[in-house]
């Protein structure tokens, strides 16, 4: 077997090894909500930039060697734990703001009259980038590996779609101001 049958072998593995990671992270879970939104609760998400600077300062390996070094190394590895498992459910919350999110932007784009297909191939982008990210950092935190940087470029995305999102409804609410206005004039 040539040099280029094995690079082949190897790109077929790797793409549908990323493939099925895809695949896993969409899956349908248990918890996850009905596909109907009532009206009460619709609101933008945006709890997970509240805790972001916690979530980094819980990962930061300085804060962790102080804890080491007032206790033994148990304590040591149990605060380890236990904060890999805080930063985990906060991943989770954040995966649960994404989800809403395009819930919502989808609620919007029904409701908006100029949807473009553009816009659905950013949120299927969008949903792509997140769950391979997510992954990862679900990933490389219970490996063990420091994940500070690319938790906060999550969190900043997130903060981006949410000042897309909360723009879009601004914009929506504005427009049927409008025309409410304008039938009451006529």
């Amino acid at each position: 077997m040539n040099s280029f049958g094995i690079y082949f072998i190897l790109i077929v593995i790797a793409v549908a090894g990323v493939g099925a990671l895809l695949l896993w992270s969409l899956r349908p879970r248990k918890d996850r909500a009905a596909a109907g939104v009532p009206l009460e609760e619709i609101e933008v998400p945006g709890g997970h930039a509240t805790y972001l600077p916690q979530m980094l300062q819980a990962l930061h390996a300085a804060d962790l060697a102080f804890v080491a070094s007032r206790g033994d190394a148990a304590l040591g590895r149990t605060v380890k734990r236990e904060r890999r498992r805080v930063v985990l459910g906060y991943l989770e919350a954040m995966r649960g703001d994404f989800e809403r999110l395009l819930r919502l932007a989808r609620v919007i784009a029904v409701l908006s009259p100029e949807i473009a297909p553009a816009q659905e191939w950013e949120r299927l982008r969008l949903s792509i980038w997140f769950s391979l990210n997510y992954f990862l950092l679900t990933t490389r935190l219970r490996i063990g590996f420091g994940i500070a940087a690319q938790l906060n470029g999550l969190g900043l995305e997130i903060s981006d779609l949410t000042m897309r999102v909360e723009r879009a409804m601004q914009e929506l609410g504005e427009r049927a101001a409008l025309a409410t206005e304008i039938a009451s004039a006529l």
